[in-house]
This record gives C-alpha cells, sequence and structure tokens, in this order.
C-alpha cells in the first residue's frame, strides 16, 4: 500500500516527507504498490490532466504528497476496474465536489472514448495507443503516417500500438510538415535524437545494472532529467544559431 506523508502531529512545519518530490522519488514510492509504473506512464497521466505538479523555475517537476496519492488513485482504479481515463477524470472530479461516485465492477467493458487503450489483464497500459487513435490525434491519414515510420520518424513499440510519446513526435511532424518541412529533412533530427539517446543509456547503465530496485528507479529518473537537459540545450542552441544567422 502505499504511504502517504503526513506532516507531524503538534507541528506547524511539514515532515521531510510531505515536501515536495522530484519524480525519480514518486516513481519509487508508487513503485511499492505498482511495480510496473514508469516515468512515462507519470508524465502521460500528467499530459492527460489527471494530475498537476507544479514546475520549478528551471522546469522540474516537484509532486506534493496529494499528488501522489492522486496518481495512487488513478493507478488503482486502472489496474482494479480497467477504466479509461475519462471515467476516471471524471470520478475523481466527482469525488473533489463532494460527491460519492461508484465504480463499476472489475471486469467492466474496455472503453476507447478517450482514445486510450484500456482493458483488463494483458491490455495494453495507459501510456500506449492504437493506430487509430494515433492517427486522430495528428490529424493525418495513413499514407502520411505509413511515410514517417519508413523514415524513422514514429516506431511503434514492440508489443504493438505506439508508445504516449509518439503522439507528440507525430504532431511535432505535422506542424513542421506545414512549413514545407518534408520527412526527409527530419532523418538527421532522428539520428541525433538515437546519439543522445545513446549516450544517456551509456551514463545510467552502471545504475541499471543494480540489483537494489531504488537505484534501477534512480537510474530511469535520471535518464529522463538528462533527456530534459539535453531537449532544452538543443532548444538553445538552434536558437543561438538562428540568431548569428538572422541578424
Amino acid at each position: 500500500m502505499l504511504r502517504t506523508p503526513t506532516g507531524g502531529a503538534g507541528h506547524g512545519t511539514a515532515t521531510a516527507e510531505a515536501r515536495p518530490m522530484s519524480i525519480g522519488t514518486v516513481l519509487i514510492q508508487l513503485r511499492e504498490e505498482f511495480p510496473e509504473v514508469t516515468i512515462s506512464k507519470i508524465r502521460f497521466l500528467e499530459a492527460e490532466g489527471l494530475i498537476e505538479p507544479q514546475r520549478t523555475p528551471s522546469g522540474y517537476r516537484k509532486f506534493a504528497p496529494r499528488d501522489v496519492e492522486r496518481l495512487a488513485q488513478v493507478l488503482r482504479m486502472q489496474r482494479d476496474h480497467y477504466l479509461p481515463l475519462k471515467v476516471i477524470r471524471e470520478h475523481l472530479d466527482a469525488l473533489a465536489r463532494g460527491e460519492q461516485p461508484v465504480l463499476p465492477s472489475p471486469g467492466a467493458q474496455r472503453d476507447l472514448a478517450d482514445g486510450v487503450w484500456e482493458g483488463g489483464p494483458g491490455a495494453a497500459t495507459a501510456a500506449r495507443i492504437g493506430r487509430a487513435e494515433l492517427l486522430a490525434a495528428a490529424e493525418v491519414d495513413e499514407e502520411r503516417l505509413a511515410e514517417w515510420e519508413s523514415y524513422g520518424l514514429i516506431v511503434p513499440a514492440p508489443e504493438g500500438g505506439y508508445d504516449a510519446e509518439m503522439v507528440t513526435v507525430a504532431k511535432l511532424v505535422a506542424d513542421l510538415g506545414r512549413f514545407g518541412l518534408e520527412p526527409r529533412h527530419l532523418r538527421a533530427m532522428r539520428a541525433s535524437a538515437d546519439r543522445e539517446a545513446g549516450l544517456v543509456e551509456q551514463l545510467v547503465a552502471p545504475l541499471r545494472r543494480h540489483r537494489n530496485p531504488q537505484t534501477r528507479a534512480h537510474a530511469e529518473a535520471t535518464a529522463n532529467e538528462l533527456a530534459e537537459l539535453s531537449v532544452r540545450l538543443h532548444a538553445a542552441l538552434v536558437q543561438s544559431a538562428l540568431r548569428s544567422r538572422l541578424h
């Protein structure tokens, strides 16, 4: 069971556990009850509006205890009731209004109304979507998506479907296409991303091989923090290069 941080009795200040947490710390707490949860899953649930963690001035997420408990509620409703995110969101909103909504019994019929695969054991997780949902999110046709795949810009997951990040990639590729940038122009970006991912993988590899599960969770958190820093550096370098060319 997830331990909910609480303030010390009779004290006006919060305990250390009640202080805002990094996404890596949240992952470690959640994995006590949900061993399969990942940082990608947490980010996906944030993108879907299920949680709203605070952000530091530098852009890092900071989770309050209420955010962690809300995440646990979402994960329990997915695990125990196989509910789609739309229904979960409505249920939590009703609870926030002081209502007492009744959850459907486990084994309820799967629902794709919110564009995310949901179902019983063996179904894809909420961080995975199907091809039809990806087409709808990117607002493109099958031919265009197939072209993106042929250039390696969109990559299906080994287990089938697409990871949540592919929605963002598809939307960005579509937006760039409106400015005349075709998939062949974006191959260099894909190659650069693969090189950066390889570098990050080398840096965290010793942590990922560690026997301690908390150390392995820290490896994933470190990898994601490095990815965010890499993206910000890339953006700054592009802006700097453009400024020197346009002035």
